[in-house]
């Protein structure tokens, strides 16, 4: 097995927050912080409360460190929690919807829509990302920008290999249908 100098790191990083190590621990939230934001803002529409559900990830990895048996499974270990805070939060925040009045829920779609017309390429992917549903945004974000393997991310969806692939290969389709439209090509 060929495994990473990250990944051997991240190990090392457990071993030592194990041990009530706070530089290690300090170490791993600067390691893996803006990581996790950047897939819970793919999975919640609103910053403040990607921000917040950050914050509870972190509060249950403090908590739940001494049960995760293998380190070199920390990567899935972590976009698992974080993924189950952002379907606790989205659940949560449907049975809010459910009791607001049409005229609040509708400020908030228009809050959530607004585009910025000049988008460098970051900004352009960023935007075609939004554009896509969250089952997409997530298969993309854990590939391509966290490098999670077709095992790996099945395991984090409970979904079939085979189901992630084809929703990879919808994603990449939907994403290049997307950009194409913001930036057509002049031949």
């Amino acid at each position: 097995m060929n495994r990473s100098s990250r990944d051997v790191y991240d190990e090392l990083l457990v071993i030592r927050c194990r041990r009530s190590d706070l530089s290690a621990w300090d170490e791993l939230v600067r390691r893996w912080n803006d990581r996790l934001l950047y897939y819970l803002r793919r999975l919640i529409d609103h910053e403040h409360d990607a921000t917040n559900a950050v914050q509870d990830v972190w509060m249950h990895v403090l908590r739940g460190l001494g049960t995760l048996q293998d380190g070199t499974r920390l990567a899935p270990w972590l976009y698992t929690i974080a993924r189950r805070t952002a379907m606790n939060h989205l659940r949560s925040r449907y049975a809010l919807h459910e009791e607001s009045s049409p005229a609040a829920i509708a400020d908030e779609i228009d809050d959530s829509n607004e585009v910025q017309l000049q988008l460098d390429n970051a900004e352009l992917v960023h935007f075609g990302l939004s554009q896509l549903g969250r089952a997409e945004r997530e298969v993309l974000t854990l590939f391509f920008l966290e490098d999670l393997s077709i095992d790996e991310m099945a395991d984090l969806l409970k979904i079939p290999p085979g189901t992630v692939k084809s929703r990879l290969f919808k994603a990449r389709h939907d994403l290049k249908r997307v950009l194409a439209k913001e930036v057509p090509i002049h031949e």
